[in-house]
Parts: C-alpha cells; structure tokens; sequence
C-alpha cells in the first residue's frame, strides 16, 4: 500500500497538467485506473457568453482531461494494462438552451474517449465514459460584469 499523497491541480490550465502527471508517475511509478471527473459550467445565452469563457469551458472540460490521459497514457500502453474512466455528462450527446460552451465541450470528450477507447483495445487498456443526468453543482452566484464567478465547478 501506499502512503496518500495530495497533489492539486487545475485542470483548465494546460500547462501545469504534463508536470502535475510526472510528479504522480514519479512517486507512484504507474497509474492503474484514471478517472477525469473535473469539470465546469457556465448557464447563458450564446451572444452572452464570450469566446474567452467559451475556450475556458473547453480547456477544462476538454483539453484538460484529454491532456492528464495522453500524459499517463504511454506507461499505461507500455504495462499494457489500465482503466481510463471520462465521468462526462448526458449533454455530452444532447444539447440544451443556455448551455452551448459546456455542451459543445462534452460533445468533444465524448469524441475523443470513444475513438481512444478502440485505439485502445489492442493494448487492453479500458476506456469507459459515463454520461449522467442532471447533478448538483457547486455554484456561487456572480458580481456584475464578474464571468469567472458564473463558472459552475
């Protein structure tokens, strides 16, 4: 067994994500089971959301966990063994009003961990994706002209 180890990590910013996987392979030496659930929302009309908080959607919902997968993916792939779980979100396949940029977001994981998943397959390495309904997020109410505080976590 192994001791716990706290390691955080933002997983909208891209560029920590590549450090953050060689510090968990470096202490643990391999990752048997990935479970990219991190994610975030925004509620609001298309011509109210701006391209900058469309791309952050994006890169948390999809660059971020598509990053963390690639960077553990190759000592997974030389073990030939492992499990890669994407907790997405039904809107990953069917889209609502008001919520473009996370739909859109969801959508593309939902691309991309399927096609991993028959990549993968020779490797016998598990892809799996959960869409649930509807959860309960954590949400802070937003100050005027304040979009980062509209961002669900």
């Amino acid at each position: 067994t192994y001791a716990p180890k706290l390691i955080f990590l933002d997983i909208s910013d891209i560029n920590c994500i590549q450090d953050v996987a060689k510090e968990i392979l470096n202490c643990y030496g391999c990752v048997d089971i990935l479970i990219n659930n991190a994610s975030m929302k925004v509620k609001g009309a298309v011509q109210s959301i701006s391209l900058e908080l469309d791309k952050k959607i994006m890169d948390a919902n999809y660059f971020g966990p598509i990053t963390l997968t690639k960077a553990i993916l190759p000592n997974m792939i030389s073990r030939r063994t492992g499990q890669i779980v994407l907790i997405n979100s039904i809107q990953g396949k069917v889209g609502i009003p008001f919520r473009a940029a996370y739909a859109a977001s969801k959508h593309a994981a939902v691309g991309f961990f399927d096609c991993l998943r028959a990549e993968m397959e020779e490797f016998d390495i598990s892809v799996s994706t959960v869409n649930p309904t509807f959860i309960c997020s954590y949400h802070r109410q937003p100050a005027p002209g304040n979009w980062e505080a509209s961002i669900w976590k």
